[in-house]
């Protein structure tokens, strides 16, 4: 059964369901709101998951609130911002997503194996019957003492069975298992079986994706391992659910939104990942004296070891039960950990309104920003510089005025 195509975070019309197709959304792991309309059938109400899945025998499509080609333009330019139109995404409006993001993929992929698949050094340990390597004599005495061979042995091997050739063989396996309609495109996810038959096939499902080092030696397999760990996440939620099978390719709205903006916001700043990190990363930014209630931002910018701005990039509004305005609470509370007067909140447009809060007592400003997505790639870039001239606006002020000690956290 194939349900008509929903739009992320909007309600549909009432649509009849059996109930067996109920069954298997109120059992399925998707986050799909399902609403009785009465005598009318059901009101679906999908999350900030967009792309398409298929939950038993029920096919189910969830397109963004803007065009498709304008979400492939966030996903590549976060994946590279100076050659965001090599990425080789199909740019038409008519595809569905998971079939614009595969020729990228394979095209990428190509790219990165043209010079031959890379190859690294594994420390590997095992029985052999010859010395190779370090004799590893713990173990040696402890499984085999007074017997030789085999030699328990530790050795560097040069191998193409590293991580980023897994990612790349995991997420062609994974592509491969989805219901792709273009036989083209099917074809083309088979293009590397040879190239990649020394590595293992790794399934990450359940498992976190492993961090990769970039460097000169590798840096041609960046965009390519990069969108391996987009199409691993997107297919994430693959599973087995009770009896009921369910496969799907859905990006996470709001993880491509903060992406692109901190990337996006550094390149129009000219900064560093160093300098300007997405989550603080190998930065400390702590609320108490203690240094026990550590922050993450999402957008920083570092020098010397200190936060000289912050902010964060929101899709949609944070609806915390009980709690009104948990975003600006939040930018708050990077403000005063960092001591800066001011802080920095982007939402997509639609979710507020442009404004500055001024805070009683505590002497801040909240920045509210919007970015519309509607736009084309050359306005929102443009719009990108505008919050980019904010943060240096706001960076260029002294910091906060301390608050007493009296009510320090």
């Amino acid at each position: 059964m194939q349900l008509p195509t929903l739009t992320e975070h909007k309600s549909s019309e009432p649509i009849h369901l059996t109930d067996a197709a109920v069954a298997l959304l109120q059992s399925s792991p998707f986050s799909i709101d399902l609403k009785p309309s009465p005598g009318k059938g059901y009101v679906l109400t999908p999350g900030a998951m967009v792309g398409a899945m298929v939950v038993g025998g029920l096919a189910i499509s969830i397109k963004p609130k803007f065009s498709i080609p304008n979400l492939l333009f966030l996903i590549s330019f976060a994946l590279n911002p100076k050659a965001w139109k090599d990425i080789g995404f199909d740019f038409k409006e008519e595809n569905a997503i998971l079939e614009a993001i595969i020729p990228g993929f394979v095209h990428q992929v190509r790219r990165a194996v043209a010079r031959g698949v890379l190859h690294g050094y594994v420390t590997k340990e095992e029985a052999l019957n010859m010395l190779r390597g370090r004799i590893r004599i713990d173990e040696q005495l402890r499984r085999r003492y007074g017997r030789l061979p085999p030699i328990e042995v530790a050795y560097d091997d040069y191998t193409p069975d590293i991580e980023v050739n897994r990612l790349i063989k995991a997420a062609l396996a994974r592509l491969r298992r989805l219901q792709i309609k273009n036989g083209n495109v099917r074809s083309s996810l088979h293009s590397f079986d040879v190239a990649l038959t020394e590595v293992s096939s790794v399934d990450y499902r359940g498992l976190p994706l492993p961090e990769v080092a970039f460097n000169r030696l590798n840096a041609h397999y960046e965009p390519a391992v990069r969108l391996a760990k987009l199409i691993l996440r997107a297919t994430s939620l693959e599973a087995e659910h009770g009896q009921v099978r369910s496969s799907s390719f859905l990006v996470n709205m709001n993880d491509v939104f903060e992406d692109f903006v901190v990337v996006a916001l550094r390149e129009a700043l000219s900064l560093s990942q160093h300098s300007f990190p997405q989550g603080a990363k190998d930065k400390t930014l702590t609320l108490d004296k203690g240094q026990k209630i550590n922050l993450e931002p999402d957008v920083s910018w570092w020098e010397g070891g200190n936060c000289v701005f912050v902010g964060d990039a929101k899709y949609k509004k944070t609806k915390a039960g009980g709690i009104v305005h948990p975003d600006l609470y939040q930018l708050l509370a990077y403000t005063v950990a960092s001591d800066l007067p001011a802080g920095l909140l982007v939402y997509a447009k639609g979710e507020d309104q442009e404004t500055v809060h001024q805070t009683i007592h505590a002497g801040r400003e909240l920045w509210v920003r919007t970015l519309d997505l509607t736009q084309s790639p050359d306005a929102i870039l443009r719009q990108i510089d505008v919050i980019a001239g904010v943060i240096r606006n706001m960076k260029a002020r002294p910091p906060a005025r301390r608050a007493p000690e009296a009510i320090a956290v």
